[in-house]
């Protein structure tokens, strides 16, 4: 799987340099959850997308907070790429598997943000946090904190770190920040760590 994705990724021209996050890719749920402040945060940071000259990516569902996402950044005239139909998405695209999907969007994306959602939610954030840390891309990875609901996955993050299964730089490369627009000027300003690529170890991947 390694090999097929950085073949992917330098056959897109994304090893190396990191541009501005013109285009971010935003990790979410299908659904809105049980808090309305869920549908609150994607909708803010949709509009803040769009209102900042961004574009959006996405997953493309037409339900919970990813079309909560899409409708607050189209009604803000922004440009919206979707990977399944959504009633007015600028731009629709179609890939044959799931990993097809993914390898799609990141490919697009100058940036990832992540708001509350699912399993697949956090496989999407864990899968492009993990190609960070091997070296096939240097974009920035952020998490959108909704009150507290973060808390306890940071927590257990710096867990893995006390254990010595995640080193801190890797532990480090995640953004977050609780203001969507804040969010994204620090998505601008961040530069990738002077040695990105290092040797693994046993327990680290």
């Amino acid at each position: 799987m390694r090999d097929s994705t950085e073949a992917y990724f330098r056959g897109h021209g994304m090893v190396g340099g990191m541009p501005l996050a013109r285009a971010i890719c935003v990790f979410c749920g299908s659904s809105p959850g049980d808090d309305p402040a869920f549908v609150r945060a994607a909708e803010s940071l949709g509009n803040a997308v769009a209102t900042s000259g961004r574009a959006l990516i996405y997953g493309g569902s037409r339900t919970g907070l990813m079309a909560a996402l899409a409708d607050a950044a189209l009604a803000a005239g922004g440009h919206v790429t979707g990977v399944v139909a959504h009633p007015s998405v600028t731009d629709l695209r179609v890939v044959a598997s799931m990993h097809d999907r993914k390898a799609s969007m990141a490919s697009l994306a100058d940036a990832f943000v992540a708001l509350p959602g699912g399993l697949g939610t956090l496989e999407e954030l864990f899968e492009v946090w993990t190609w960070a840390q091997l070296g096939l891309h240097t974009k920035p990875i952020a998490l959108l904190g909704v009150g507290t609901f973060f808390d306890p996955l940071l927590g257990f993050l710096d867990t893995l770190v006390a254990h010595r299964f995640v080193r801190r730089e890797y532990r480090d490369l995640l953004i977050v920040d609780h203001d969507p627009m804040r969010l994204l000027v620090r998505l601008d300003a961040w530069r990738p760590p002077g040695s990105p690529v290092q040797s693994i170890q046993p327990g680290e991947e």
